[in-house]
């Protein structure tokens, strides 16, 4: 399966620009796999880590957590994101960044709360 956990690869987590940076908190991939056991299906990462380069160009935001590798923008396949965010929402009411968007869900691994719709 993974090299990272049961279910994830270094890899999935790795920058898209192919510069070779590749950085993943261990707690980001702890609550991956507690959605993945929950849901019961594969989750696809769409972004996870980036270099400066690679977040300025697809329009990232300069405080982005994707460039520390505590988060991802993520799927699960044959369940919607709306039901993703209040899964998470409701699971980790105090803590973690949780965006909302029309086909994925962000999850970051922050100390301090935050919530958006995107």
């Amino acid at each position: 399966m993974g090299d990272l956990s049961e279910n994830f690869s270094r890899r999935e987590f790795s920058c898209f620009c192919e510069c070779g940076f590749q950085t993943v908190d261990i707690e980001l991939i702890s609550v991956l796999e507690d959605l993945r056991a929950e849901f019961k299906m594969p989750i696809t990462i769409n972004s996870a880590c980036r270099c400066e380069n690679h977040n300025r160009l697809i329009g990232g935001s300069y405080g982005s957590k994707h460039k520390q590798g505590i988060a991802a923008d993520i799927v699960i396949k044959g369940v919607s994101a709306v039901k993703v965010y209040k899964y998470l929402n409701k699971l980790y009411t105090n803590k973690y960044g949780i965006g909302k968007y029309d086909t994925f869900t962000h999850i970051d691994v922050r100390a301090k709360k935050a919530r958006w719709e995107g």
